[in-house]
């Protein structure tokens, strides 16, 4: 990776998001579901073409989508599926649960992010657990500072073999304090998103097709269920690159799509408040996104297992797609590295440059 990179290992950055700066830097609401461009427009041709041609190089890319301003500029499959075909984003589906649960508080589903998740969904928790289960709260999932040994990494074939995901999940044992730290774990966005179902009576695929994939006018396909039929809150869905491409303009517009406001703005601003830190990449965390800063630029990330990946540079009105072999993994200073610097070093200037 370049010295030049935000997303250096265990380096902290910072993305700032109060009112007066997410209401500046948010682009134009989109006039219709999606704008064609000229290609390169919005960008320096020259260096845009360069950076194309060094998305191609990089053996797991699968597929790079780069528009500025709503418009799509470029839209290319390297290699694997079309971009218009739903492919596994992995964890992005955090971030997607995350936006679920804002419409969901938005919408009086759950009453805030403060609510512990014993009283957002009370048949979930089981008798007999550690007392601390009872504090943790929706913004402990969301952030994931739930406290309990991570389903994740090591933990997480012997997670979904379980019999009961959420519980066993829920009575794993205490590494942390409830939102004390940041611990990477699927488990605590399938709890958010077996809440988000008990508490609304739908399904979260149910959910996610109403609230986004309706709106957005993207397809949303079925993915993982548990054994007690919730779908896995952190993991497995499926989009195509044009629809992970709606769903990114979504966010940098402030929630707005087509004129209609999806998520609220405050649930936006709220989710780009860094809230902790990623113990792997350095990174902070908000509610769903990673963030950082790249050129003087704050960004906004979502991330997936093999390099599955959603940038937004609300700044220069840059979103940015990155699909990746799934089965192939990325780390920080390894092919994500690579992608972050492939952002930083090549599709940014071409837009500054522009």
């Amino acid at each position: 990776m370049t010295s030049n990179s935000p997303f250096r290992l265990g380096r902290r950055t910072v993305l700032a998001a109060t009112t007066a700066v997410a209401a500046a830097s948010l682009g134009c609401v989109l006039t219709r579901p999606l704008l064609a461009a000229q290609p390169g427009a919005g960008f320096d041709p020259a260096l845009l073409d360069r950076a194309i041609k060094r998305a191609a190089g990089l053996d797991q890319i699968h597929a790079l989508v780069i528009g500025r301003n709503g418009a799509v500029v470029s839209a290319e499959a390297f290699r694997g599926p079309a971009v218009n075909r739903a492919v596994n984003v992995k964890s992005v589906s955090k971030t997607i649960a995350a936006s679920l649960a804002g419409i969901a508080i938005d919408r009086g589903v759950l009453r805030g992010v403060d609510v512990p998740l014993a009283e957002a969904a009370p048949g979930l928790v089981p008798a007999g657990v550690d007392p601390r289960v009872r504090r943790i709260t929706i913004a402990d999932l969301l952030t994931m500072q739930a406290g309990l040994e991570p389903t994740s990494g090591p933990g997480y074939g012997r997670w979904i073999n379980s019999r009961n995901w959420v519980v066993d999940a829920l009575r794993r044992p205490f590494v942390t304090e409830p939102g004390a730290r940041m611990l990477y774990s699927t488990g605590s966005y399938h709890l958010l998103g077996a809440a988000l179902s008990s508490a609304s009576g739908r399904s979260l695929l149910s959910l996610a097709r109403d609230w986004l994939g309706e709106p957005l006018g993207i397809d949303v396909p079925s993915w993982t269920r548990d054994p007690q039929g919730f779908y896995l809150g952190g993991n497995n869905m499926a989009l195509s690159p044009l629809d992970l491409f709606r769903f990114g303009e979504l966010w940098r517009q402030g929630g707005q799509w087509n004129g209609q406001q999806v998520i609220s703005a405050a649930w936006v601003e709220a989710s780009w408040v860094p809230r902790t830190r990623s113990p792997f990449s350095g990174d902070d965390y908000g509610y769903g996104w990673f963030l950082a800063t790249a050129k003087g630029h704050r960004i906004a990330y979502a991330r997936g297992y093999g390099g599955q990946m959603l940038y937004l540079v609300p700044s220069l009105g840059l979103t940015v797609v990155v699909t990746s072999d799934p089965g192939r993994p990325a780390r920080s200073d390894g092919h994500v590295g690579l992608l972050n610097a492939l952002l930083t070093d090549a599709i940014i200037p071409a837009a500054e440059m522009a």
